[in-house]
This record gives C-alpha cells, structure tokens and sequence, in this order.
C-alpha cells in the first residue's frame, strides 16, 4: 500500500496494542471544515498513521488514522489506494471517532437493585450475577429458557467468540442477531438459488457494467461512496432505477420506475417472461449452469405486460423496455438493498432478480451480477461467523459431519454442539412473549427502537426474569431496561476484523482507550468464560489475532475459505482480501488480486455445482389502505449522516447539522391540500399499533396516498407490523396502513 507522505512512519504494533496506563490528553484545535473532522489539526503533532475499516455500513472503506506520541487517535483521512472507497469517505467515516469521546458512554458494569434503579458494580460482581442467574434459570427450564440476540457492528472474532461461548460452553440453544432485519433475505435467497450465502460482485463492477439496475436502493443516502463508484463508470451506463419514492439515487439516475409498494415480484416475473418470448436468453449458460429453467418458463407464462402494468402502475412499454435493456446490453448488473430484504416476500424477490441474471448470462463477468448490497459494517461477518442459524463457518447444526469437524477444530466434545437450529429473531422474541425464553442478553444493538412493531417489543422484555444489555452507551431504550448492564469497547477501542459487501476482509484498530472499566467484546467473552467456569475451553482465544487463525481452520474446505491468509498484516498489506482465499491459492506475481468475482467459471456451490430457478406466486400485501387507515407508510433512510438507531451519530455535533432534529413525514403536495397542510405543520400519524406527532413536509418525492418517515427517529416503529418473510424470517420494515390528520 502506498504510504502518506506526510504520515510515512506506521505505528509499531506492539504500541498499538497496549493498555493505556494513564488519563488521555488531547489539546488539539480542529481547523473548520466542511464536515468538522478529516482535516488535519493546527498543531501537527503525528508521530504515527494505522488503518481501519470504517464502522458504520457494510462498504468497508478504510481510514487513516493519525495518532500522537502516546498511540492515541487525533485524527483520520480517507485511505488513498485502498480499493473499496479510493480516498473517499462520507460524513459518518469523517465523524468516526467523535462517538468515541460522547460523555454519555457507559464506564461500569450496572446491577439493578431491590428498589429498581441500577447501580455501579464490579466487573465481577456483575459477570457472577450474570453466570448465577442465567445458570438458575437454565437449571429451572432447560437450555432452551435462554437466548441472545447480537448485532452486525462487532469483529468477526468477536461474533464467533460470542456464538462459540454461549452454545458450546454455556449451553444456549438459541441466539439471532440483527442482522436479521437486514440480511437474513439475501443470505435465504443466496443459499437456495447458489448453494451458499455468496454474493458475486465486486465493487470494481459499478464502474464496468453497461446497464444497472437498482431495486429498493438509495445508494446515495444509504452507501454513498459505492454511488461514487457508479458516478466512475466511463461506459456510458443506463442508471434505472426500481423504487416507489424518487429518491435522491432516482433523481440521478438515467430512468425511474416508480412503481407501486411491493409490485416489484409480479414486474420483473412479467420482464422475465419478455427476455424469454424475444429471445434474449443466454441458452448455452441456462442449458450448462442451471437448474429448473423449463419449470421457471412455465410459470412465468401468466405474467404478461399488460398483468404487470396493472400491478405496478408503469405502462406496458415501459416494463417492456426495461426487457430489451436487460437482454441486450452485454453487461447487465442487479443490485438490491432493504427495499428487497425487509420484506414479507423478500426472498422470492431477490431471487426474481438472480433469476433474470440467470437467463441473461450475467453473472461471473465483470459488470454483472445479481448482487445485494450488505446494510451494516460486519453483517458478512455476523452471517458466517455469529454460530447463530448456522454453525461457524457457514456450516450447518443438523450435519454430523460439519459438527464433527468444529469440534475437532475446536478441540471440544463434539456433544457440545447443538444439532438443532437456532430459533430466528421474532421467533425469540414470540417465546420471549409465551414465558418460554426467560433470559436474555442483547449485544451491540439497540432492539427497543429498531424491532418493527415498538410497543409490542417492550410489553415482551417485561415478561423476562433477567435481560442482559452489554454496549458502547448505558442509555439507549434497552440499557435503560437492563437487569445488568456491561459497558463494552467501540469501534477505535479494538482490534479484529470485519468483512464487507464484496466479500472482502478488513482490519480494524485500537486507537484509542475505552473509557472508564469499558472493555472490548472479546475481553467480555472471556471474562464470562471464566465466571461460567469453561475458561479452559477457550484457553486459545487469547486476543482477536489468535482467534483469526482458529477461524481460517474453520473455513478450510468452505466456499468462504480464507485460509491462504497469513495475518492481519497480510490483510494490510493486500487492501484487504475478498473471501475465498485457500491455503493454495495462486497469483501471477505472488500477490493478492485486489477484485476478483464468484462463478466465473460457471461451477456454483450446489451439489451438482448449478444455480437454481426458485419462483412462486406473489401474495397479497399483509396490511393494505382502507377508509380508517388510507396511507401507505414507506420507511427507508433519511440523510447520509445518519445511522440506524442515531446512538452514535446523533454524538456529532457536525452530523445533526445535516438531517432534521425532530421527526418528520413526507407527503405528496396533492394529498397535502386535500389535508389543508404546508411544510412545518405538526400532524398526528396513527396505525393500528400506535401513533407519533411529526412534522409535514410537503413535497413530490413521495407519490399520492404514500408517506415516508425516516427509520432513524425512535418513534417510527410505534407504527409498524410485525410480518416476516417466511424464508428469511426478515421483517416487512416499510409498508403498512396509517391515517394522517393535522393538529391544529
């Protein structure tokens, strides 16, 4: 990698590492900016630079961070010749290390107390609490009383450490993460139609495609640097994209297919169905690389021009040319984000779009792909590694032949392994709701605010005997309902590794020293190992590095196989590595290829090495408009300088600068007049599951009898409903029936 000029000298490791013995100090004066972070201080006192993956979305892009004297981190700029963001960053990687500095972030493990207030304990006191009580609760109900429910911001160390501890060593059953509420229907949809979750692409595809088409994607807002990406494209590309909002990705594109909520199923059926009546298929990719094609023409029949125009509300020549584009244009790429994922028929969706990638060839070749988009920073990481509802490794709980390999990798009894899936996300949180699961412990994530339906979420966390909340702050809506609570370590305050969009695996840092008696994940993990007395089962996770090199062995023999990387200075030293990378990969010139593309060779990780056709019928909306609840609410993000539940963002001054403080809806200019509203008008948004007051804010982007709220604002999931895909178990965030009334 080539190295700053101005920050030549990288940081010794061993430095890097250490505990910080004594109090921080940092006197600098940022120079104003247009972010207020990324410049450089006034007083240039750098003595060192390191890298790190960002810790906000699933881009991966990768950050200098300068440091002083002592190893701390006094700055950032955006890492030159790295391959993911090309020296680019948005306002969020700018702010990464103001969240760090937040005086709300939690220093001491908390009890809460015969009178209900939560207190300061020793690390001690609170891992033993910990260990007794869920212990008890086990003892009383069986294993399968208690749960946890992850996230998708932790290393992936962290997440198999986690996953690894609470099944094999304390004995759960079940565990989820939250990725589950973003992912869960690309991973569904990847394993069926390729045998794997495996996302082909590579960034490098933006910039070679000749036709991308966008589905349920505001790159701009939600992954603004891979737009960036698109914006390189010297081909001269068609921009379409599919989306009921004219977004700001809408707005820039070449086309917009502002369709109706949840059509998207019955319009690329009927697109598909056109490729195959003018001839556009690929026959000799189809014949030799597929599976179930004759069945998926037969099916598709029904779905004319005309059928889609009337679901979609787009004209018949206009789906029809969104058909010849696709069948004609040599490089065709598909590319879906939440719009896809969260919905209640997700998967079928986005194997909709990998279908039309399948009859078109395009797939495997540079500017092709049918490629989702990942949501988080380490949601690839989460989804391989987190033990959750699938064994270590992408492996499997119900094959005795993947047990049996992690045991003997891991050197456990193999009867410590549960040969029984895990219960999803909602399906906890139902046992949660019957008295069944009577502990829980959340980690990295902030469910009181981001679990669709709200009110229902808090009335089942009511009904635990213990809930454990370890995270960055002790105020977020699900601390604060904590029976315990262990201030863990942020992004900056710890090493390991995270794996992005493209399959590439990334370094993260410790640049800074947690505040207070704050530890990282990993260090809690071993903690609670010891108090639940397996301290000697994972006597070899000693630090994130060391578990790396057990994770590798675990992949060996996986479509995920990384086990050709030496170290984390390996990672550093490539720009990152796209997973698979075997023990006896090979280059030309003995590096890593810093792109490099799945199914190339047209061989997919099914049995018989082909992709399958996977379709079924379109269902009904689970909520639709009626006189009571006329809108439809869309959900989506707001701003690029937001992020998710705001518990970090809304730290930085300078990122609430460019999103609006309080909550706001969207609505049509038409549906605004019938209503007698304008632009700042305060209005009652109410469903059959709860209400919010939000401000009007009259404009076009949203159509007739539809309404936009950002996800970001707590309020919003007072108002959704609990539907799930039934393939994915994702949630169906952004359609649902509300009223809108002004308050005067």
């Amino acid at each position: 990698m080539k190295k700053d000029p101005l920050f030549p000298k990288r940081p010794d490791k061993a430095s890097l590492l250490r505990e910080w013995t004594g109090p921080l100090t940092n006197d600098l004066v940022q120079q104003p900016g247009a972010f207020g972070l990324g410049q450089l201080p006034r007083r240039l006192d750098v003595a060192a630079t390191t890298t790190s993956i960002c810790g906000f979305c699933g881009t991966g892009c990768q950050l200098e961070v300068h440091l002083n004297k002592e190893g701390e981190a006094i700055n950032l700029s955006a890492s030159t010749e790295y391959p993911v963001n090309l020296g680019m960053a948005c306002p969020k990687g700018w702010e990464s290390l103001t969240p760090l500095e937040a005086s709300d972030r939690g220093t001491t493990p908390l009890l809460r107390d015969a009178r209900g207030e939560q207190r300061p304990a020793s690390w001690d006191e609170a891992l033993g609490e910990m260990a007794r009580r869920f212990k008890k609760t086990m003892q009383e109900h069986g294993p399968e009383s208690v749960a946890w429910l992850g996230t998708g911001q932790i290393a992936v160390e962290e997440f198999a450490f986690l996953g690894a501890l609470a099944k094999f060593g304390m004995g759960f059953v079940h565990g989820d993460g939250n990725t589950r509420q973003c992912m869960a229907t690309a991973v569904a949809a990847y394993k069926e139609s390729f045998g794997f979750d495996s996302p082909p692409f590579t960034y490098q595809d933006f910039e070679e495609s000749d036709c991308l088409i966008f589905v349920g994607s505001n790159l701009c807002i939600a992954h603004p640097i891979m737009w960036q990406r698109v914006m390189r494209n010297q081909r001269n590309p068609d921009v379409i994209v599919v989306d009921p909002r004219r977004t700001e990705t809408a707005m820039a594109a070449t086309e917009h297919l502002a369709i109706e909520p949840k059509s998207d199923l019955t319009l690329f059926y009927a697109v598909a169905r056109e490729v195959i009546h003018q001839g556009w298929v690929d026959r000799d990719f189809v014949a030799q690389h597929t599976n179930d094609f004759a069945e998926f023409a037969a099916f598709v029949e029904p779905y004319t021009l005309e059928k889609a125009a009337g679901a979609s509300g787009l004209s018949a020549s206009s789906i029809q040319e969104l058909a010849r584009k696709i069948g004609t244009r040599e490089r065709v790429s598909f590319w879906w984000t939440m719009g896809v994922n969260q919905s209640y028929e997700g998967t079928r969706l986005a194997q909709a779009l990998i279908n039309l990638a399948l009859l078109t060839g395009n797939i495997g070749k540079p500017g092709t792909g049918a490629n989702s988009i990942t949501g988080q920073c380490n949601a690839m990481g989460s989804r391989l590694f987190s033990n959750t509802t699938n064994l270590l490794g992408g492996h499997q709980f119900t094959e005795a032949a993947d047990r049996r390999k992690v045991a003997g990798v891991l050197g456990i009894p193999e009867e410590r392994i549960p040969q029984q899936n895990s219960l999803a996300y909602d399906q906890i949180l139902e046992a949660v709701g019957q008295g069944k699961i009577k502990a829980l412990w959340i980690i990295a994530t902030n469910p009181l605010h981001s679990w669709i339906e709200q009110n229902r979420f808090k009335e089942r966390l009511e009904k635990l005997d213990c809930l454990v909340v370890q995270d960055m702050y002790a105020n977020t809506l699900t601390a604060q309902s904590a029976d315990i609570y262990l201030p863990a370590a942020g992004w900056g305050e710890k090493d390991g590794t995270f794996i992005n969009s493209e399959r590439r695996i990334g370094t993260i840092r410790k640049v800074r020293k947690a505040p207070g008696q704050a530890l990282a994940d990993f260090q809690i993990f071993r903690a609670l190992a010891h108090h639940w007395g397996v301290g000697e089962m994972f006597r070899e996770w000693t630090c994130p590095e060391e578990a790396f090199q057990i994770l590798k062995k675990l992949s060996v023999g996986q479509p995920c196989d990384f086990s050709g990387i030496r170290d984390y200075a390996h990672l550093e030293e490539s720009g990152g590595i796209q997973w698979p990378w075997p023990a006896e990969a090979e280059s030309e010139d003995g590096k890593v290829p810093a792109q490099r593309r799945l199914f190339g060779d047209g061989k997919f990780f099914t049995a018989d090495q082909r992709a399958r056709f996977c379709f079924e019928k379109p269902r009904p909306q689970p909520e639709s408009p009626c006189g009571e609840y006329p809108y439809i609410l869309l959900t989506g993000r707001g701003t690029s300088s937001q992020w998710h539940t705001g518990t970090r963002t809304e730290k930085s001054d300078v990122l609430r600068k460019l999103y609006p403080r309080g909550i706001y809806v969207e609505i049509n200019a038409e549906d605004a007049q019938k209503l007698g509203l304008q632009s700042g008008d305060k209005t009652l948004v109410q469903s059959r599951r709860g209400h919010l007051e939000a401000s009007a804010f009259v404009c076009q982007t949203v159509p007739a009898g539809k309404l936009f709220i950002s996800m970001h604002y707590r309020e919003v999931n007072r108002l959704t409903r609990e539907d799930v895909d039934p393939y994915s178990r994702e949630p169906n965030f952004k359609i649902c029936a509300v009223s809108l009334k002004p308050l005067r």
